[in-house]
């Protein structure tokens, strides 16, 4: 018998599972908290006290999860749909006190060498930083222990979360920097060696380091931002200096990727040009081996020729014909034989002028 239909269950807010990787409550730098859920947290910044400050870790994180701490900590509708959707640019918004900071981190794989992006979404207030994670990269669980480690640091606020992982993020390209320029070192030895592959390797590592450029570059102008409004939202002295260093880092690194791009696009021209002095060499060969060939089978030819004349003659004379004038001449024989050595030697000294022989 066929089972009736039944509906699907309805799932509340209560029985899905939460993608909140660190829930925790700050005061004067130290963890004072650490609730079950972000509610509870939020419950912490109601209390009046202004040197609290919540920090929400999230990975990927459902929608109406996401939902629900926009309406908590009144997160700005444009920015929570682009943490929704990911896929962004790197890129820095201010609504109002709230910042909205989207980065890229990138990690190198060794055993596959090549290049892994991630995206990290940033909501920061005045009280509360939220983090929203949409790949495995990077662990920002060490840069939780790194600020709580460090509690005066910690005790600024959501803008020493943001300095935090913006230099974990830079730093985290320094390895990615050391990969790319060794997988170049290695293509530059392809290139020379005559490897046929080395055409898509290069093509390959270039859009590997164009995705790079793209995660790194807009880094500059972000951090331009903040310093603009260093003055107008009264940032820290220490933070400051902390944030400029990190700007160096990054443009280093930028310099760096364009050097690569540059690199990869000789490289690439130095390639086309060696595999067609290549292409031209073995049709130099296929053209002077056609040339022997050709030159033999003149010599040929001309042999061929010289030795018909006589083999004409005799076969001539070799049909046996009961009326042949020819036959009963006296003189007849040491004619044959001189008219065929003068015609081998007429076509010889022919063929010798014409460089056939």
């Amino acid at each position: 018998a066929r089972l009736p239909d039944r509906p699907a269950p309805v799932v509340t807010a209560a029985e899905r599972p939460s993608r909140v990787v660190d829930n925790a409550v700050y005061a004067g730098g130290r963890r004072i908290a650490t609730p079950a859920t972000p509610a509870e947290s939020h419950e912490w910044l109601t209390d009046g006290f202004d040197d609290r400050m919540v920090w929400l870790g999230l990975y990927r994180p459902d929608p109406a999860e996401l939902g629900e701490l926009a309406e908590q900590y009144g997160l700005p509708d444009l920015a929570v749909e682009d943490a929704i959707q990911a896929h962004q640019r790197p890129k820095f918004e201010r609504y109002g006190d709230t910042l909205f900071v989207v980065l890229k981190a990138a990690r190198y794989l060794d055993a596959k060498e090549e290049v892994e992006f991630g995206e990290l979404h940033l909501f920061l207030g005045k009280d509360f930083a939220i983090t929203v994670r949409h790949s495995e990269s990077p662990d920002l669980s060490r840069v939780r222990r790194r600020l709580e480690s460090s509690p005066d640091l910690l005790a600024r606020g959501s803008e020493a979360v943001l300095y935090a992982i913006l230099d974990a993020v830079v730093d985290g390209y320094a390895p990615v920097v050391a990969g790319l320029e060794n997988d170049i070192d290695e293509i530059e030895v392809e290139v020379f060696s005559g490897d046929p592959g080395a055409s898509r390797r290069i093509y390959e590592l270039s859009q590997e380091v164009v995705d790079f450029q793209r995660a790194a570059q807009p880094l500059t102008g972000i951090l331009a931002a903040i310093s603009a409004g260093f003055e107008k939202y009264g940032v820290d002295e220490e933070l400051r200096s902390y944030l400029r260093d990190v700007a160096d880092h990054v443009t280093q690194v930028v310099e760096r990727v364009e050097g690569f791009r540059l690199q990869l696009r000789d490289i690439l021209t130095v390639n086309a040009t060696l595999v067609a002095q290549r292409q031209n060499e073995e049709i130099r060969e296929l053209t002077e081996t056609s040339l022997a060939q050709g030159e033999e089978v003149k010599k040929i030819s001309a042999w061929a020729a010289i030795l018909f004349a006589p083999t004409l003659v005799g076969t001539v004379y070799g049909m046996n014909f009961t009326h042949m004038p020819e036959l009963d001449w006296r003189l007849g024989y040491p004619m044959a034989v001189v008219l065929m050595g003068l015609v081998s030697v007429v076509l010889y000294v022919v063929f010798k002028r014409r460089d056939w022989i």
